[in-house]
Parts: structure tokens; sequence; C-alpha cells
């Protein structure tokens, strides 16, 4: 009878698993269906895009949109550099300086802990608006045509402060730093080898979160860039398609070869090609850090 009652245990085991895994395949497929017509818009033509609009499968499959993008190669290498090293810079600059906020937050017996909790939580709900932060970077920091202004405006954010006092109450119990005070260890021996070990999943989260948004941020560099060789891949590119743009609609002005090249010219598959630059590196990055993000989302989301 127990062998029977475990074998229909096993294969209602079985068959829920069954289902699981079809519904996970179905809702995978259903997100790379988005992706993959962005690749396919890409890669189709501007004529055929104006004749038959969007198509998985395109029906004139052309590069003239990844041409138009890398016909200066050398701006498109520069911008891409300045990406990586504003967003990878910026990013551990954010993560270093949002734990030693966090952490002393997190402890009970902190003096101050009230009045900087509430000075955190008092910039989330009021700030100063653009006006002010455009004066601050120009007119104070003297970040105007610097490319340390896409990382200055990532390096504190109230919510990543709030995430990462949450989890550190939440996941590392204080009686590990008394013991560490104990054995002999100060207050940076403690937070150097025991909070910052322990801290990996909320680090990779708030890491994650700072540095796709460092890195798909066009506006910094329309705002504070005017150079064309300190521009970021984002504001590039922006910029391109913003002149491809202009260039189309007006071209019942001129004439001539001159009109039939800006009728050809992609802007739809372009912005398409654009997207695909910009989201390689991060779809290159998320699994590494995807196992310390979910656990760090999960521990930091609990009020504490």
């Amino acid at each position: 009878m127990g062998k029977r009652k475990h074998s229909r245990l096993t294969e209602s085991s079985t068959c829920e698993n069954v289902i699981l895994h079809i519904v996970f395949l179905l809702t995978m497929c259903l997100c790379l269906v988005p992706f993959v017509l962005l690749i396919m818009i890409s890669l189709s033509s501007e004529s055929s895009l104006v004749n038959h609009g969007y198509q998985l499968i395109p029906s004139e499959i052309s590069l003239t949109a990844y041409r138009f993008l890398l016909g200066k190669s050398t701006s498109m290498l520069q911008a891409y550099w300045i990406s990586i090293y504003t967003t990878v810079g910026g990013t551990a600059a954010s993560v270093i300086i949002t734990l030693m906020f966090a952490y002393p937050l997190s402890r009970k017996d902190y003096k101050y802990r009230t009045l900087f909790s509430f000075l955190i939580f008092f910039s989330m709900i009021f700030h100063g608006g653009m006006v002010a932060g455009y004066m601050v970077k120009v007119q104070i920091l003297g970040l105007k045509n610097s490319p340390l202004v896409y990382m200055v405006g990532a390096l504190m954010s109230s919510w990543n402060v709030m995430l990462m006092r949450t989890f550190l109450q939440t996941s590392i119990p204080e009686a590990m730093v008394e013991a560490a005070k104990v054995d002999g260890a100060g207050e940076f021996r403690a937070f150097t080898s025991i909070i910052v070990p322990l801290s990996l999943p909320g680090m990779a989260t708030i890491a994650l979160l700072t540095g796709v948004g460092i890195w798909n941020d066009w506006f910094s560099g329309t705002l504070f860039i005017t150079d064309s060789t300190k521009q970021n891949l984002q504001s590039l590119m922006y910029q391109t398609i913003q002149n491809a743009e202009y260039l189309k609609q007006h071209m019942n002005e001129v004439g001539g070869d001159t009109a039939a090249m800006l009728r050809n010219m992609p802007t739809e598959s372009a912005r398409m090609a654009m997207c695909v630059f910009a989201v390689g590196p991060i779809i290159l990055v998320y699994p590494f850090l995807q196992k310390y993000f979910v656990k760090g989302m999960v521990i930091g989301a609990v009020k504490g």
C-alpha cells in the first residue's frame, strides 16, 4: 500500500514538473519574441518596413542600418569606451558609497541613525529638480563637457541606500559584528572582513540597477555634453537618429540624388539597431549577477 501511494506521489510530482517546465518554456519564448523582433527589424530594409511593417521574418534583409551607425567607426568606438569606463567606474563607486552609508544606518547603536535615515527618506520625496542639478554639476563641480557627469548623478541613490540598509538588517546578525569586536577587530576590520563578503547579493543588486542606469543614460549627454568626442554611446546614437530624422523630414526641400539618398536613409531600422548595440553588454553581464540579484531583491524587499 505504501509503495503504491509513493508511486502515485512520484507520478503526480513528475506531472507537475512537466507542466511547470512547459509554462516556463512558453514564458521564455514570450520574453524572447520582442528581442528577436527587435533584431529582425534592425536587419530589415527601410522600404520593407514602410510597405509591410514589422515582421519576424523580414521580406528584405539589409545591413544598411548597421552601416549607417558604424559609418564613423572612430566616434562609435570612442563612445563605447566612454560608456564602458563610466559605467564600470560609476557602478563601483556607487556600490562602495552606498554600502558605507547604509551600514551605519543598519546599526541600532549608531547615535545619528534616526537623523540620517530621515534625511535619506526626505530626499526620496523632495528633490531640487533639474535646474538645481544643472547648477551644481556645471557651476560648482565644473562637469560641463566632462564624461564624469555620467557618473556623478549615480553615486548616491536614496532607494539603493534604503534597500541595502534593509538587506544588512535582515541578513547579517549583529552578533557576528559583536563577536568580531570581542576577538579584537575594529570597526573597519569588521566591515571589510564580515560585512562586505556577506553583502555580495545586495551589492550585486545595486550594481546591476546602477550599471543599467548609467549605461542607458542619454539625457546627461544631451544636457551637459556639447563636445561630440565626450559623448557616451547612448547620446551619440540618439543624436545620430535625431539628425537622420531631421534630414528625412526636410528631404522635400532638396531634389535629385540627394532627395533619393535621404528617402532611403534608415530611421526605424537604425533605431532598432541602436537598441541592439545598447543592450548587448547588459545581456552579457546579467547572467553573472542573476543569482545575487534575485537573492538581494528578495531579502532587501523585506521591511526591517
